[in-house]
């Protein structure tokens, strides 16, 4: 069994594991052909939240926005 060990990261290490999504985040849109407006970039390298980020990236394999990665689901 796998133990979370994520409570003992040090800020800077959660600050790079962040820093890393994001860029991936950028990366797939990017590749994907989608639009990246300075303010999306923005939002996307400002977001410090593992979990959001994660989403984002998950909702990048799909999307055709970047609107699309913003939406709450209902």
């Amino acid at each position: 069994m796998a133990v979370d060990l994520s409570i003992f990261q040090s800020q800077t290490a959660q600050a790079l594991r962040a820093e890393g999504l994001a860029e991936a985040l950028l990366v797939v849109l990017s590749g994907r052909g989608i639009h990246i407006s300075d303010d999306v970039r923005e939002r996307i390298t400002t977001c410090d939240d593992h979990d959001t980020l994660t989403t984002w990236l998950t909702r990048a394999a799909t999307a055709t926005t970047t609107a699309e990665l913003f939406v709450q689901p209902e």
